[in-house]
């Protein structure tokens, strides 16, 4: 009894592994890229994907600075947010964001699209932007996504 109890757990362990994923997102969309990160940071590619359990992979982001927007986007896309001071409503557009923090702008959109719960902040830790090719997890031995 006791040996299948250890065996069980130890299947279990197996399947929580968690692999690391590098995504290159040069010249990619954004809205396009984010979706399929939030897929992966959920776990839904995995086959024992369960909704109430937190089985997602690693994934970091490299060339956050040269991400592609369709249509007008640069210019009219707007993100807002209130400091904590009265009046206070700040706004940038995508191409300021783009110069100032480049990161933010695949941040904002993966964050969007998780589901809102309390698992959301867990898998947002899960996932490593960088604006350049350099990024510190080699050790970690990522695989290439193609997305």
């Amino acid at each position: 009894m006791f040996a299948e109890s250890t065996k069980f757990l130890d299947k279990k362990t197996a399947l929580a592994q968690r692999k690391w994923y590098l995504v290159d997102a040069k010249g990619k969309v954004l809205g396009r890229l984010a979706s399929k990160i939030a897929i992966i940071l959920q776990g839904k590619h995995k086959p024992t994907y369960t909704p109430n359990q937190n089985m997602g992979d690693f994934v970091v982001v490299i060339n956050a600075k040269h991400i592609a927007l369709t249509g007008k986007k640069w210019k009219q896309k707007v993100y807002r947010w209130h400091t904590p001071y009265p009046g206070n409503l700040r706004e940038i557009t995508a191409e300021e964001m783009l110069k100032r923090y480049p990161e933010r702008l695949i941040y904002l959109a993966v964050k969007g699209m998780l589901p809102k719960n309390f698992q959301r902040e867990r898998m947002l830790k899960r996932l490593k932007i960088y604006p350049d090719e350099n990024h510190p997890h080699q050790a970690q031995n990522p695989i290439k996504l193609e997305l």
